[in-house]
């Protein structure tokens, strides 16, 4: 850690009393500063971005005196480890203070999508429920559940749908020797399952992990709900496995290509389409927002952030 000013690149907009902190704290640039004068980059110690936002390789390589990259999400697969690794750049993350919002919205989406809710807001709405009562709807309860990628979020869904009465099993690098049954095959644990839930961290070795195998194995009575990156799920594959019935359904709450999603999924009624909306509630953006200015403040104080990656 350098002394000096403390220079700080944003990456993309923040609420209001989040910038009012970052500009009290920091010389807060953008992006169009740097392109104004390409000069501004020498002395930037630090970088913020949500974990939607790409972070380009080519843009640390013109920060030579970057120290920290601090995101506001838990996902980091978009920024450059490696880079940052071989120039000492440390990178900060905001773990644990959005599980119960994703797991949340990833219950909720699920229920929406087996009891169809969305639907029957709609036959409501369009005065059909006079002339003919509601279809009925698949229940939660007693189904079996797989999940893809146990960790903390994965974890956090576990146990909040074990109150449900569902039999749960997981995929993911290892046993972790828990109470729920673990898959090494991915496959088989599709295969086994009334709903597959992805949960998973991104990257490129889990890029494509859900693809037609997957989707073939689950079925045409299963269903898929994707919480975690849009690049686990092989969308093609999955376009065509909702469009053909091969499998029941899906709640979908990120893809490929955000916010330009596939125009093909506003034509089938057997998909749920979320904004990716998982961690989007007022206290969990807000305690986002704070931990990860707490990481820069940390680091600036200690040299060390609080939640590094």
């Amino acid at each position: 850690m350098t002394a000096g000013p403390r220079r700080l690149l944003q990456i993309g907009s923040f609420p209001a009393e989040v910038q009012s902190q970052l500009d009290a704290e920091f010389d807060c640039l953008r992006a169009e500063d740097l392109a104004r004068d390409p000069s501004r980059a020498a002395g930037v110690r630090a970088l913020v971005t949500r974990s939607n936002l790409e972070v380009p390789a080519s843009l640390v390589e013109r920060l030579p005196d970057l120290e920290i990259i601090a995101t506001c999400g838990v996902g980091y697969d978009l920024i450059p480890l490696g880079l940052a690794a071989q120039r000492g750049i440390v990178v900060s993350n905001t773990p644990d203070v959005l599980n119960a919002a994703v797991a949340e919205l990833c219950i909720g989406a699920l229920l929406s999508l087996l009891r169809k809710l969305p639907q029957a807001d709609r036959y409501v709405r369009e005065g059909r429920w006079a002339g003919a009562n509601f279809p009925l709807t698949a229940s939660l309860a007693g189904k079996h559940v797989g999940i893809v990628g146990l960790g903390r979020i994965g974890k956090d869904i576990a146990r909040r749908l074990e109150l449900f009465g569902v039999a749960l099993a997981y995929h993911g690098r290892s046993d972790q020797k828990l109470q729920w049954r673990f898959e090494a095959d991915l496959a088989a644990l599709a295969r086994d399952v009334d709903i597959l839930i992805v949960a998973a961290p991104g990257g490129r070795e889990t890029a494509r992990m859900i693809d037609a195998r997957v989707l073939d194995a689950l079925g045409p009575k299963g269903y898929l709900v994707n919480v975690a990156r849009g690049s686990l799920v092989d969308q093609e594959a999955l376009l065509a496995a909702l469009e053909r019935g091969a499998i029941a359904g899906a709640a979908l709450d990120v893809f490929d290509n955000e916010p330009d999603i596939d125009a093909r999924f506003f034509g089938l009624e057997n998909v749920l389409l979320l904004p990716h909306i998982g961690s989007a509630t007022v206290e969990t953006r807000a305690a986002m927002a704070q931990l990860m200015l707490d990481n820069l403040r940390s680091y600036f104080r200690s040299g060390r952030a609080l939640t590094p990656v």
